[in-house]
């Protein structure tokens, strides 16, 4: 009795390659929220801090200031969040232009032949 005949494996699909145009629209896109995370942690910073004034008979008025944790937490947050995008806004963008396929390389560039 023979063992039955395998079947034959079809070629592996490619591996996905570095380069790829695509990311500098979503690089862009990222820039895009960032912009907005900024817009938007600076106005809950305004909204965390109050500045009230007391006036006092015959001596300058009392100023305090009045920081609310929770408005300033988010805040920080949406920075840290705009600062995390920035840093992948751009790696994306350098691997949308600067990195290259090795194979491309070895076609660009032919070996010369050694005699």
């Amino acid at each position: 009795m023979t063992a039955p005949a395998l079947p034959t494996e079809a070629a592996p699909a490619p591996a996905p390659t570095l380069h790829q145009p695509k990311r500098a629209f979503i690089a862009a896109a990222e820039l895009v929220v960032i912009v907005l995370l900024g817009f938007a942690a600076h106005w809950c910073w305004q909204h965390g801090i109050q500045h009230f004034s007391y006036p006092l008979d015959g001596r300058p008025p009392l100023v305090s200031t009045r920081y609310h944790g929770n408005w300033t937490a988010a805040a920080i947050a949406l920075a840290t969040v705009a600062g995390v995008l920035l840093l992948d806004a751009i790696r994306q963008s350098l691997l949308a232009l600067r990195t290259r396929d090795r194979r491309d390389k070895a076609v660009a560039q032919p070996a010369e032949d050694v005699v």
